[in-house]
């Protein structure tokens, strides 16, 4: 009896020992991160069918596609003149039935004009979203105070939005799904962080995800823009700011609408973002911006390749630590996709010695990058 309760004391401590070395870097045990990928562009076949069959697989994983919106009319709930451009906050369906509001610049005189969405930054701060963009319009100053802050924290001070409009381009931008007005509580604006994860939790139980819906509506947004008559439809771009640059890559490398994407400080290997650590492995943050089982077939520079050879620019910082790794490496991958289509020119890519921040001068490097493509 006594050698049976010393083996069953020694089978039960092997067992918890096992238990505790299960999980090592955050990965589950005897399994490695995925260094190759099927669909990825191998440089020979036809380009035009591998992307269309690289998309129909995104589009696929990303999950059951939130409905049509039932028009592309849209209500001025208020407006105001500011220099060079009128700000409108507007309201119009981003998914049948499904209104959101959203803040347009127009700039004055004659159109059509370029356009741009500007695709809004994660950063767990859910109580703003198109605020982060543009300055904010009939909002309340506890509204205004909040996008101040943040635009000191992540934008250099500047709203690139209304920068934008200010040098000629018609501008949108909405809240993605829980941000701003998106979000929970009778004004939309009262997410917590942990809310996220119930959130992308249910979305997987409904068949979509929730960088499915946020991509759609992204997708939507563009659909939008292109469908007003101020607005010149085959010049449209795109850019956004950490999950804003994600934003960016994902819609232009799934609408053919897109003449121009700039995306800032989000871009690294599938493969490095799973180092322990790393801001991804963050539950439902990660959520926003990993489509479900991707990376059996694609890569995220795979993706965004999608998107050649229209013009494309990527800026990352050196000393993003959210990035630490990976990010030239995916970067001279999508060069290769667009040298193998005879477009070098078209595609970009910057490093600055800076950590996860958009300041003035990668929004002039931007701004020139719109110009050239967008301008003339």
């Amino acid at each position: 009896m006594k050698r049976l309760l010393t083996i069953t004391i020694a089978t039960l401590l092997s067992a918890a020992t096992l238990s505790a070395q299960e999980v090592v870097g955050k990965m589950p045990r005897g399994w490695e991160p995925q260094t190759s990928y099927p669909m990825a562009w191998s440089g020979e076949g036809d380009f035009e069918e591998w992307r269309t069959e690289a998309r129909a697989k995104v589009v696929e994983l990303m999950g059951l596609a939130p409905a049509p919106p039932n028009s592309t009319d849209y209500q001025v709930v208020a407006s105001e003149q500011r220099e060079g451009y009128t700000a409108h906050k507007i309201e119009f369906e981003i998914s049948a039935n499904n209104p959101v509001r959203a803040y347009l610049l127009v700039p004055d005189g004659e159109g059509p004009f370029p356009a741009l969405v500007a695709l809004h930054d994660h950063g767990a701060k859910f109580s703003i979203g198109k605020e982060k963009m543009i300055r904010p319009i009939a909002e309340s100053p506890e509204v205004v105070a909040e996008a101040e802050e943040w635009l000191t924290k992540c934008y250099d001070g500047v709203w690139t939005g209304d920068w934008f409009a200010s040098q000629g381009y018609v501008v949108l931008a909405i809240d993605a799904l829980m941000w701003g007005n998106r979000g929970e509580g009778t004004d939309g604006r009262e997410t917590r962080y942990d809310t996220q994860q119930a959130v992308a939790s249910n979305c997987l139980k409904l068949g979509t995800s929730l960088v499915g819906i946020i991509t759609w509506d992204d997708l939507r947004s563009i659909d939008f823009l292109a469908a007003q008559e101020f607005v010149a439809a085959d010049r449209i771009g795109l850019y956004g700011h950490s999950m804003g640059g994600h934003r960016a890559w994902m819609a232009a490398a799934l609408s053919d609408k897109v003449r121009a994407v700039a995306s800032v400080c989000w871009m690294a290997t599938s493969d490095t973002l799973l180092a322990a650590g790393n801001n991804e492995l963050k539950g439902g943050s990660a959520f926003a911006m990993q489509i479900p089982m991707v990376s059996r077939w694609l890569d995220n520079p795979d993706i965004a390749s999608l998107a050649c050879p229209r013009a494309a620019l990527f800026i990352s910082g050196t000393e993003d630590k959210l990035f630490p790794a990976g990010v030239e490496e995916a970067y001279e991958k999508m060069a290769r996709v667009w040298r193998s289509q005879g477009a070098e020119g078209m595609f970009h890519y910057s490093l600055y010695p800076s950590p996860h921040y958009f300041d003035k001068t990668m929004q002039q490097e931007v701004a020139d990058f719109f110009a050239r493509n967008l301008l003339r």
